[in-house]
Parts: structure tokens; sequence; C-alpha cells
């Protein structure tokens, strides 16, 4: 068994990234090889020179909405009890117009219960599940083509970790460039540092770039509240590997080349998809894989990731592709040389995943 307690570690408020580095390619790269032990610091944009012709990047190309609503609990008839404000934050599409949410304050919001949002949305709550989160199925005007994701983008405000305090001036500083499929309810931060620019010359050095797409629930960043790793039950996401996508990505790994992963997500997707031998299948569906040490890897071999919270699911899985002590090394080089940490923050590179040994 393993504690999470060995995952911690201490970091200053004042490293916390509260909004994004005006150049997305200008933040740190912290650059962690562990074949060598060496730790070099570089600027994001020099990415490129770590890639060779041939290799693939595989990128999670899920889009954020603007999942956090704020409404009004509609009165009921003869209900003693006054409307009431409501917090809405949309985590997962269960069906067309269905979403697990979770709400505040949830006491009042039981089966049946109607939130009014802005005038344009209505909510009814149709189930409360086990850990609270309910079920809402949402109506609005679907005359002109309307969707839900169209009525958010006009009503729903971006769901920025409780960690950032500041306001977000621009939405789309929390959207990859390459954003597409709508469906995250948090970004994939990785893919935050890359511009088109720098997109354009990591595919003129022949380097592949390979979309897939996995939506960000909450359920990954949710902390790990079991005295031991094994314990802790991760929610499930849905993710797509296609056909074209999978036999690109098996075709680099035939050549010899590295599948060079952006992101947790892209982590746990290429990994979720992929046979003992690492071949990648092509497949839609959901997984709650949990990676921590001593996983094995079988289709990533070099990770861009951020920088994690302590004792999380996303330290755990980059500890299982170096390894701990390595990792815990290069976070204490990081707070020593003031990277800025998490989902605004700088970037690490990850060389060499673990082998068997």
């Amino acid at each position: 068994m393993h504690s999470v307690h060995d995952y911690y570690y201490d970091l200053p408020k004042e490293l916390i990234a509260q909004s994004p580095c005006d150049v997305r390619d200008a933040c740190r790269l912290l650059v962690a090889d562990r074949k060598t032990g060496e730790i070099s610091h570089k600027i994001f944009s020099d990415v490129v020179d770590y890639l060779e012709p041939g290799d693939c990047l595989v990128i999670n190309d899920s889009r954020v909405i603007p999942a956090r609503l704020y409404g009004v609990k509609i009165r009921e008839t003869d209900s003693p009890d006054p409307p009431s404000n409501v917090e809405c934050l949309l985590l997962k599409q269960r069906e067309l117009d269905l979403w697990e949410c979770i709400v505040r304050p949830g006491r009042r919001l039981k089966t049946g219960a109607k939130i009014d949002f802005s005038g344009i949305l209505t909510g009814t709550v149709t189930d409360v599940e086990e850990g609270g989160n309910r079920l809402i199925r949402f109506d609005y005007d679907r005359s002109d083509g309307q969707t839900v994701y169209s009525v958010l983008d006009r009503i729903g405000k971006m769901p920025l970790p409780p960690y950032i305090t500041e306001s977000l001036d621009d939405n789309e500083k929390y959207q990859t460039v390459y954003a597409n499929e709508p469906g995250s309810a948090a970004a994939p931060t990785a893919g935050l540092h890359f511009t088109e620019e720098l997109l354009q010359k990591i595919s003129d050095k022949g380097v592949d770039i390979v979309r897939v797409m996995l939506h960000v629930g909450l359920g990954t960043f949710r902390p790990v509240k079991a005295e031991y790793i094994e314990e802790h039950v991760m929610h499930s996401e849905f993710f797509t590997v296609t056909k074209d996508a999978a036999e690109r990505i098996n075709a680099a790994r035939d050549r010899g080349k590295r599948i060079v992963a952006v992101g947790t997500t892209s982590a746990r997707t290429l990994e979720s998809a992929s046979d003992e031998q690492g071949v990648v299948r092509p497949m839609s569906r959901d997984t709650d894989i949990f990676i921590y040490p001593p996983y094995k890897f079988k289709a990533v071999d070099a990770l861009i990731t951020n920088f994690h919270l302590p004792e999380s699911t996303l330290l755990m899985l980059i500890s299982a592709f170096s390894s701990r002590e390595f990792m815990m090394q290069a976070y204490e080089e990081a707070i020593r040389e003031r990277y800025r940490f998490f989902s605004f923050g700088d970037a690490m590179l990850i060389l060499d995943r673990m082998n068997d040994e």
C-alpha cells in the first residue's frame, strides 16, 4: 500500500499562477531526463529542439465549456421557501441535454426542483446521485439551431480552479489553440503553452501531430482523501481515438519513433486505448484509469505536463512515468527556481519513461 502523504510537497502560495503567460510559448520549461538525471531550464518554445523527425506528438483537442452557471431555484406552488440563488457546475454530459452537475446549495435541490438561469435556460433535477451530484435536464429555445453549448457560451462562466482567485478577461486564454470538441469542465492545461506558430515549427520538423479527445472532468482533480492511494476511485471521463489517429500513432512506434503525450489527459487516453504491447486501438468510451507507481506505461515515451498539486492523482501519474524520487527532486528544483505552478503555470518535459528493470 502506498500512502498519499508520499506525494506531499510544500509550495509557497505566491508560486501559484493566477493568470496565463502573456505569450503562450514564452513560459518556462523544466526538462527532466530520468536516464541521465539531468534537470535543465528552458523556454517552452525550446520544446521543438527535443522532438525528432518521425516522432508523434499527441494532443487532446477537447474544448472547455463555460460550465459554471448562476441561477435561481423556481419557487414551487404553496412552498414557504423563498427563491434561493443556485450555483451549478456541469461535469459530464450523460445524454442530449442531460448533465451530471455539482450544485450549491444542494439541500434544497431535490428531485423535481427547477432552476432558472438568466431567463434563457431552465434546469430540472431528475435524480440525486450517490455523493450528492445531481442529474439535471436542461430546456431552452432550440430555434435557429441553438444547442446547450451555444446557450452556455452566452450565460456560462469558465470553471476556473478554486486556487485561481483572479477573474479571466478572455475565455480563450483557458482554451488550447487547437480546442475543437466542446465538453470539458477543465482545460487540458499542458496544451495551453502551444501557439499556432510553434505547432507549425514542430510540423515542419517532420513531427506528426495527432489529435485525440478526452473530455476533462473535475474527477481528474478531485483530492485523494483515502489514506492509501490504492483506495482512491477515479471518476470516469469520455475519450475518443479515431482510426486515423491510432494508425498514425502505431506507425510512428513501428518506425522506432517516440510517442510524446501533451498532458496527462492525452497520456491517460493513450494508455486506456492501448494493449499490453503498446498498440493503440481506435475506440470511443469512458475511462476511469488511475495511474500510479508501479504502473508501467505501454504507449507513451515522453510527456509534456504542468506542475501539479501536492497529493494529487496527476502527481502520482508523472511519478509512475518517471519515478517518485526524481519527480520530487524536479519539483524541489522548480520551487527553488521560482517556477509558476498549476493550471496557468510553467511546464515540464519528462524524458525517458520508467522501463522494466
